[in-house]
């Protein structure tokens, strides 16, 4: 199973440990991203001020 999948498939048991790491993340952010990393990262650049690459490093780190 790839990263993207394993998220999916994880996110309901994965969504507080995402808030407790991000915690600008809204409830409303995490029902909308649904496990979906493209939505995460796009919320990072966001909100933490992160470049793409930065994001995606972010999540990628968090999730290995």
């Amino acid at each position: 199973m790839n990263a993207r999948n394993k998220l999916i498939a994880n996110w309901d048991i994965m969504k507080g440990k995402v808030k407790q790491k991000w915690a600008k993340l809204t409830d409303d952010d995490i029902l909308k991203i649904e496990g979906h990393r493209d939505e995460l990262i796009g919320k990072l650049e966001s909100y933490y001020d992160y470049s793409k690459e930065e994001a995606e490093k972010e999540v990628d780190r968090f999730f290995a």
